[in-house]
């Protein structure tokens, strides 16, 4: 088949910063129009790119092979239905959705639909989880005792967006940066016994959730801490993850997100470079030894290269709505567990 026209619904932080760029970049896609209430905005970004009003537009074209649902949160589900009633393959910015019950009900019409459902867990390809993945797989960390992943950042201020108001159902870090953290560790190391997760507003006044804490226990002694913040001035821990055959302690990200916003092409010089490298700790004959490992470049083309060759039966979905539902699991009963301030046994019902 020729290239797969494509068609972007929310013109927001994610649509503009992410899913737009890449798309345009990856051989075989074609960003062939962009769903926006505000065509002014899109212009000067994409201006031979068709802007529509509605989502119905693109749905009723049937050159549109792909639909990118990049909206709000709480609008994922509805609109994701109906692309795939529209007999278009589909991605969704992660979290998925906002209710369980959705995301399981959409890989339902997917599957009855035949066709792909893809969620854009985009932080599989950063650098430094890159590096990490292929350690652990090789063993040089030895059996895994404690994983530790972070997203901490430091902004004060609320900014005035949906992601942070208290009234938005899918709001707050826990849905935001808490499914990238979640997603890592099913794709490492699946399904918890039990989680146990802390939320709180930190900032002032009455604003969605900004702060996580969790703890998940794993059989063999293995425990994952995920923690997200909005008010650490100065940290950077990314990852510290540690075995009995090594420890791997990174700091900072990779450089894609930062060269998204700067507009930068993907694929660019230096492009998903981590400029800090991690550390790596093994035993050694004379004791311990420390030094940096360098990985491979980060690559968020990867995750849509995978999607297009779902599509055309070439490759496998990179990001399943199974997996996805997954994470929104973890995410429901993260709630239910900082609500009822107690440890969830996996066993239990949602």
């Amino acid at each position: 088949m020729g290239s797969i026209r494509t068609a972007l619904v929310g013109f927001g932080y994610a649509g503009q910063t992410f899913h737009a760029p890449l798309i345009a970049a990856t051989a075989g896609l074609e960003l062939a129009a962009i769903v926006s209430g505000n065509p002014a905005k899109v212009a000067p970004y994409w201006p031979r790119v068709p802007v529509r009003a509605q989502i119905g537009e693109v749905l009723a074209d049937p050159t549109i092979d792909l639909v990118v649902i990049a909206t709000p949160n709480s609008l994922h589900a509805e609109q994701a239905s109906l692309a795939l009633a529209a007999g278009k393959h589909v991605v969704v910015d992660k979290p998925f959705t906002v209710a369980l019950a959705d995301a399981q009900a959409l890989e339902r019409q997917a599957g009855a639909s035949g066709r792909v459902l893809s969620i854009f867990h985009n932080r599989r390809w950063d650098a430094d989880f890159l590096a990490l993945s292929a350690l652990i797989r090789q063993g040089a960390l030895g059996r895994v005792t404690q994983f530790e992943s972070h997203f901490d950042r430091f902004r004060s201020e609320r900014r005035d967006r949906w992601r942070e108001r208290a009234d938005v159902a899918g709001a707050g870090l826990w849905y935001d940066l808490g499914s990238h953290l979640l997603d890592q560790a099913l794709f490492l190391f699946g399904l918890p016994l039990s989680i146990f997760v802390d939320i709180a507003t930190q900032r002032a006044g009455d604003g969605a959730a900004d702060y996580f804490h969790a703890l998940m226990r794993y059989p063999d002694g293995l425990r994952i801490i995920l923690h997200g913040s909005m008010l650490i001035p100065d940290s950077g821990l990314r990852f510290a993850v540690h075995g009995d055959g090594g420890s791997f302690i990174k700091h900072g990200l990779d450089r894609q997100e930062d060269q998204l916003k700067a507009g930068l092409p993907p694929g660019c010089d230096d492009w998903g470079v981590d400029p800090l490298p991690a550390c790596l700790t093994r035993p050694a004959p004379d004791g311990l030894r420390s030094g940096p490992h360098a990985g491979p470049a980060g690559d968020y083309r990867r995750y849509y290269a995978g999607v297009r060759d779902a599509i055309t039966g070439d490759g496998p979905n990179p990001v399943t709505a199974a997996e996805a539902i997954q994470v929104m699991q973890l995410l429901a009963l993260g709630i239910e567990s900082a609500g009822q301030r107690r440890e969830i046994d996996l066993s239990e019902p949602v």
